[in-house]
């Protein structure tokens, strides 16, 4: 993932309560985290973006958000980490995608095409690596998994997101 990507990821907005919760709603929907989803509405009232762009979008957003899940887990906050780490997947996923001209706005077409993707490359380590990505996801909610275990997932999410860059 392009460090310069990162950098300009930095934006803060004050944003009313009722707002908030309904970008959040809606990013939980497409099963983007809420930064990847507030960016892309902006661009979308600037102008539609191009594939290549979209995709370095969800790089950015993917290796801001794996680095967020490491930070975290040093700090001793696994639920967090958790939720982090399956955005940075998430984005890892649309980040291919996007490069291939499709566009993913949920849970169950990020699923779909991961399936996709391991028919095509017959790497049965991406379905595996994905379904731990959405064992962190649940843990976020639901705070089962101890630290040790999150960060190996942590790990194995790392290692999807290596895989996914390099398909594209």
């Amino acid at each position: 993932m392009k460090s310069e990507a990162k950098a300009s990821l930095k934006l803060v907005l004050e944003l009313p309560e009722k707002l908030l919760a309904k970008l959040k709603e809606l990013s939980e929907k497409e099963g983007s985290p809420l930064e990847g989803f507030v960016a892309e509405i902006l661009c979308r009232q600037v102008e539609p973006l191009d594939p290549e762009l979209k995709a370095e979008l969800h790089e950015a957003l993917s290796a801001k958000l794996l680095h967020e899940a490491k930070e975290l887990l040093a700090k001793g906050d696994h639920v967090q980490a958790s939720e982090k780490a399956w955005g940075a997947a998430a984005q890892a996923v649309k980040a291919l995608a996007a490069r291939r001209g499709v566009e993913l706005r949920s849970h169950g077409e990020l699923w779909s095409y991961v399936s996709k993707l391991r028919e095509e490359t017959r790497d049965e380590d991406l379905s595996r690596l994905w379904h731990v990505a959405s064992s962190l996801h649940v843990n976020f909610y639901e705070a089962w998994a101890k630290r040790e275990l999150v960060e190996d997932a942590v790990n194995d999410i790392e290692r999807l997101v290596e895989k996914l860059r390099r398909l594209a």
